[in-house]
């Protein structure tokens, strides 16, 4: 069989999540090809050396451009903040290696733009990038997906989809590099609402035509964190950290809000915050059409909920289906029906496509193209907010002349 040797570039929280993905897809799927966890890469020679040792990666290294310039790796698969995305992307794509991204794909269009031409260059090589849009791959939403293109809602007339977390409410959490826009590009918008924005494109194949929103800045100023001078610390995970001396501008947003018109005429909300007190992880969608309706909930992410509106009138409502019989996608590998599956599954069900793409010569879902199409949406939704909420197309980012 095969060997793809895998480099991962960076080694916070979505380096475990997807170190979970490459050690567990091998031993539950029959993929094409043999994912090998060649090497991790750091600026910590300690620190990446520790996480090599407890996720099970054969080697550390400090220097990413040393890893991708080596002929015995295959894959590299980006997990570090925002502003380094495009220029590993691009420079990897370019040395012949398969790419997986983390989300968003960039911090501006134009990284964007120059990921996802580089990518089209490559595929042309038979080389194939992704992005980790990891959600799409829990089995309830790719069931809730196939569902509404089979037609169980009908024509879609409105979208509601929200993600929702607290963990910056309290004013004392520290200054990760993920309240830094230098770092991250933007906050709850780019963090989590570009979840919120894929899902909804993913699971209806439409995709957003103009926005019109806000966004916020609710706690201006945090501690830094412990032993750091500018808010990114060696121990930092861009979600936690201690608190050290003095303090630092916070540069992102911490909510937005805004509306969206698909290119069907539909209309759609969003809201993307970190200040949603109470709310831990709640990724939300329902899809309203004219012959039903469709639901789901990350707090719950093993079923949907389903409103038939051609039953009968005294046996309509929503109703919840369990998803985890062996019809349903991903499912089939896994455990008995009714034995759920969690967070990490879907890394694993990531991996698996990604190989099967790369063996099989056909571009993964979701592509460059994806995460450039999200990237100009939360472009439009940050004009839109710097010009009163003015209606504002996705492609141009310029406001919508009044009708």
């Amino acid at each position: 069989m095969k060997t793809l040797r895998v480099a991962m570039i960076g080694y916070g929280f979505m380096g475990a999540a997807h170190s979970q993905g490459w050690r567990t897809a091998p031993r539950i799927f029959d993929l094409p090809a043999e994912p090998e966890m060649a090497v991790i890469v750091g600026r910590n020679a300690e620190a990446v050396a520790a996480a090599a040792s407890k996720w099970g990666w054969a080697e550390p290294a400090t220097d990413w451009r040393d890893v991708i310039a080596r002929d015995d790796i295959d894959v590299v698969d980006i997990v570090t903040p925002g502003d380094s995305h495009a220029e590993i992307a691009i420079a990897a794509l370019e040395a012949g290696k398969h790419v997986l991204c983390e989300k968003p794909l960039a911090n501006t269009v134009a990284e964007a733009e120059a990921m996802a031409e580089a990518a089209e260059r490559a595929a042309a090589r038979g080389i194939q990038a992704m992005v980790g849009f990891t959600y799409r791959r829990v089995p309830a939403v790719t069931f809730l997906r196939n569902l509404i293109a089979e037609g169980a809602v009908g024509t879609i007339n409105q979208v509601r989809a929200s993600y929702r977390q607290d963990w910056l409410v309290d004013p004392e959490m520290p200054l990760a590099w993920r309240l830094q826009k230098e770092h991250a590009g933007s906050g709850a918008l780019g963090d989590i609402g570009a979840h919120a924005i894929d899902l909804a494109q993913f699971v209806t194949g439409l995709n957003l035509e103009k926005v019109s929103g806000v966004i916020d800045t609710i706690v201006k100023e945090r501690p830094l964190l412990k032993g750091s001078t500018s808010g990114s610390g060696p121990s930092d995970t861009g979600l936690s950290g201690a608190a050290g001396v003095g303090s630092g501008q916070v540069t992102v947003d911490d909510i937005a809000i805004f509306t969206g018109r698909f290119e069907s005429g539909a209309l759609a909300s969003f809201e993307a915050t970190r200040f949603a007190t109470g709310r831990k992880n709640a990724l939300q969608i329902e899809v309203s059409g004219d012959k039903g309706a469709l639901a789901f909930d990350l707090e719950d992410l093993n079923s949907v909920q389903f409103y038939d509106r051609t039953a009968p009138a005294d046996r309509q409502g929503f109703r919840k289906v369990l998803v985890t019989e062996a019809e349903h996608p991903y499912v089939s590998a896994w455990w008995p029906a009714g034995h759920m599956l969690g967070y990490e599954h879907g890394f694993s069900h990531q991996v698996k496509d990604l190989v099967e793409g790369i063996v099989g010569g056909a571009v993964p879902h979701s592509s460059f193209a994806d995460g450039l199409r999200v990237q100009r949406v939360l472009d439009a939704v940050e004009r839109s907010s710097e010009n009163d909420s003015a209606w504002t197309r996705v492609a141009a980012g310029v406001p919508v002349p009044a009708s």
